[in-house]
């Protein structure tokens, strides 16, 4: 099955996601090694998270940002009702289904 290409906002993302991750860390006074084991994880993965290679899964993502104490700020970052669209269709039931 092929895949498609990364696109380069995409790309761009990640690494931005990596910087923050990495500055999260130094913040905090951590090493990377005190990190990937809060995490779970070993050295060479949160390596290239913080590098933003894009091969970390998203379990790897959540638990890197759990260990920093950042997990509820990402998941509420996401949350559909705490935008414009959220808001103002927030009385609107949500369809089971969407179909084109």
């Amino acid at each position: 099955m092929a895949t498609r290409p990364t696109s380069a906002r995409t790309r761009n993302a990640e690494r931005q996601l990596g910087e923050h991750v990495r500055a999260w860390r130094k913040l905090q006074g951590l090493t990377a090694e005190q990190l990937a084991e809060r995490s779970g994880i070993n050295r060479n993965t949160l390596g290239r998270l913080e590098r933003g290679e894009g091969s970390t899964d998203l379990a790897v993502f959540l638990a890197v940002v759990r260990a920093l104490g950042q997990l509820d700020s990402v998941v509420n970052a996401l949350d559909p009702y705490e935008t414009p669209l959220g808001r103002a269709r927030a009385d609107e039931a949500l369809p089971q289904r969407v179909r084109r």
